[in-house]
């Protein structure tokens, strides 16, 4: 399968500039999901500059 990764970068909120992984969600959520959290753009524009990653954060963050 053909991975949209250029396409996807045009998308993707996530502010971690240094990140490999931008644009290519499926590698993206496997990283994310194998340390136990959840990839940026699940997060909200403030939430995600904090980079916390945690599904503990991602809770926390939305029941504000």
């Amino acid at each position: 399968m053909d991975c949209a990764r250029e396409k996807n970068k045009v998308k993707c909120t996530c502010t971690y500039e240094p990140c490999s992984r931008k644009g290519a969600c499926c590698a993206c959520i496997e990283y994310h999901r194998a340390s136990g959290e959840l990839p940026g753009c699940y997060f909200s524009p403030e939430a995600e500059r904090r980079y916390d990653r945690s599904i503990e954060y991602f809770i926390r963050s939305y029941k504000k």
